[in-house]
């Protein structure tokens, strides 16, 4: 993307982007801003401690600002959160507890910054009561793809639809415009139970999309063209109200890695490997399984006869109490089969609890990526080039994991991720790991996300779909229109 140096004169009001606690949601929001920086807007990211505990942000926030002169940082003053009512999705209610909380600080602040706009995330939907009574237009970043963002729009009408759970409708089909149906226990993993205090946390955040004066989307139009189509043309937005103008800028992936220094043991090793050889396992940054499912991995990497680099964590622990607590490096002795480091010294390397993924994938020795399906990973991964078996986990993974397969065609699930009794065997993991690496399917796999990668990288090219739309959404705010300009 060009860097709009011409433009800078013009920008007299910074951009306020506003996240979620947490580093995930911080890092999001942060490479949106350094894509508006590069175009010449000021941006200050406003900044709220967790109720929780997510590790310290303040060196990572020091290493931004150092590198990107033209954002700043604002934290807002602590508030005191008093305890949730829903334990099973705490830190999601934590989440939206803080944010509303933190409206007297935020209304503040926005008072004496007076800024163009205001960007938020999912999780900041409150701000919707503070910053349009200053006068300041709101937008949405959603991080998540324009699949997602479908089924937000569209999950009002659903709702309204049935007084049953999803977690009750099993496998029945769930049916949303733009976007192919899925069972129902693939829904999103805080709305399954419509009774559970988070829900209606979740029901109002989408109720709240049309509130939005526009709607910026991690994605490029030719990846999800049904779902964007759809979305634009208003199918997916309850009977009367309109849609927000939507502004897909994607893919936005991490221009640096966090701690990256830790990744270089990877890197080398790679180096050391044939080209698209190495299939690359990791589960994003909360996803841990069981002593038993380990080994079942382990035990199927073995078996495949393959090359591999493994991200291993510690098993989840069973105490409640330690659900935000910092995880402990793995004991690989303890948690991997006997002899199996020995065994496949060599051609595998297992690493520790982190691994410089966008670089790992970017690698020419990587051929193959098991995956949660986590929006950023996916996004790495096309941008890469490199197919993918899914194996969702968490949050919307799932959702995501039916788009891959059934929509886009970039990736191909591994059978039992869905079963929590037995989970994926070692021999699913053998032939799926074996089929993505060494088969017919596997290098057709290869040549839709080998074609996706080119997509992408023409949308960011200047002219290019992504990057234009992003010159059209940064023109607005430099000379503030009377009218929004979106995809319209």
């Amino acid at each position: 993307m060009n860097d709009g140096a011409a433009a800078t004169t013009r920008a007299r009001k910074p951009v306020v982007l506003y996240p979620s606690p947490g580093m995930g949601h911080l890092v999001s929001m942060i490479e949106l801003g350094k894509v508006f920086a590069a175009r010449g807007l000021e941006v200050t990211v406003v900044v709220v401690d967790p109720p929780y505990n997510t590790g310290a942000t303040e060196p990572f926030l020091a290493g931004v600002s150092a590198a990107n002169p033209a954002i700043t940082f604002h934290r807002l003053p602590k508030v005191e959160v008093p305890p949730v009512a829903s334990a099973h999705h705490e830190m999601m209610m934590l989440t939206f507890e803080v944010i509303r909380l933190s409206n007297p600080n935020l209304r503040d602040f926005l008072a004496g910054a007076s800024p163009a706009v205001l960007v938020v995330d999912v999780f900041c939907n409150a701000a919707l009561d503070v910053a349009p009574k200053l006068g300041i237009p709101v937008y949405f970043f959603s991080t998540s793809g324009a699949g997602i963002l479908a089924f937000f729009l569209y999950l009002p009408v659903l709702h309204g639809q049935t007084t049953t759970s999803f977690r009750e409708m099993g496998e029945e089909l769930v049916h949303v415009p733009g976007i192919p149906p899925f069972p129902a226990t693939h829904s999103i993993l805080p709305l399954m139970d419509r009774y559970d205090p988070v829900y209606p946390e979740f029901l109002k955040a989408a109720a709240d999309h049309c509130r939005y004066q526009g709607i910026i989307v991690n994605t490029f139009r030719s990846l999800e063209p049904r779902a964007v189509e759809t979305v634009v043309a208003g199918r997916c937005t309850p009977p009367g109200l309109s849609t927000p103008s939507v502004y897909c800028i994607g893919p936005l992936i991490k221009s640096e890695e966090v701690a990256a220094a830790r990744g270089e043991e990877c890197l080398e090793w790679l180096d050391t490997q044939p080209n698209g050889s190495v299939v690359f396992l990791c589960f994003g940054s909360i996803g841990r399984f069981s002593v038993k499912q380990t080994r079942e991995v382990a035990a199927g990497l073995d078996a495949s006869g393959q090359r591999f680099l493994w991200v291993v964590r510690s098993p989840p622990s069973n105490d409640p109490a330690k659900n935000f607590d910092k995880p402990p490096e793995p004991d690989l002795d303890a948690l991997l089969p006997a002899g199996f480091l020995e065994r496949t010294k060599g051609r595998g390397l297992v690493v520790k609890s982190w691994a410089p993924q966008r670089d790992v994938l970017a690698h020419e020795a990587v051929g193959g990526f098991v995956t949660h399906c986590g929006w950023n990973s996916v996004l790495e991964s096309v941008m890469a080039g490199v197919p993918m078996l899914a194996w969702p986990l968490y949050a919307e993974q799932r959702m995501n994991r039916v788009f891959l397969e059934k929509e886009m065609g970039l990736a191909v699930a591994v059978e039992g991720y869905d079963d929590a009794e037995s989970g994926v065997k070692a021999d699913e993991v053998a032939a799926k790991v074996r089929w993505l690496m060494d088969s017919d399917g596997g290098r057709l796999l290869l040549e839709r996300t080998r074609a996706a990668m080119r997509q992408a990288k023409e949308a960011l090219r200047e002219g290019g779909e992504s990057e234009a739309t992003l010159a059209r959404l940064v023109e607005s705010w430099m000379e503030k229109p009377a009218r929004d300009v979106g995809d319209e």
